[in-house]
């Protein structure tokens, strides 16, 4: 009998730990995300959000997250846009579930992610939506600022 319970004893310190490694894990991916989820190449760079008014009509602005699902979907959107209007319209692109990713939105007030922010040539925020944004209803939104 000793030994079934020197067994279960070690089976008991094998589940505690095994249990303290899961918990760890999750206290990590929540407070810093980034150390476990890198960015992939195929996400539309984070930049400083100010608009260059020299060149873009507009700066269509994305904050959101490579890890939420329509945050995704908005990633070809993104993409999309920058190839038919990136010469009118400056895309910028903000993991807010990463350090500088929270750092650039901290200029922002939002709720929820998606959140797209529309500024025009000045700068100024003419626009904002959050959730999903299919691209022929964006596109309406930069039309409004002589986009082409």
């Amino acid at each position: 009998m000793k030994n079934g319970h020197k067994n279960n004893s070690s089976f008991k310190r094998i589940i505690y730990s095994i249990t303290g490694f899961v918990l760890l894990f999750i206290l990590i991916i929540t407070i810093e995300p980034e150390l476990i989820f890198a960015q992939k190449d195929n996400v539309v760079n984070t930049t400083l959000a100010t608009p260059d008014s020299t060149n873009y009509k507009v700066t269509f602005i994305e904050l959101g997250s490579v890890r939420c699902i329509p945050c995704k979907q908005m990633q070809a959107v993104m993409k999309s846009i920058e190839k038919k209007y990136g010469n009118q319209v400056k895309v910028v692109f903000h993991d807010v579930w990463t350090t500088a990713g929270k750092e650039a939105a901290k200029q922002f007030v939002f709720d929820a992610i998606p959140t797209q922010i529309f500024l025009d040539q000045s700068g100024k925020e003419y626009f904002r939506h959050e959730g999903f944004f299919p691209e022929n209803e964006l596109v309406k939104v930069l039309k409004q600022k002589g986009v082409k």
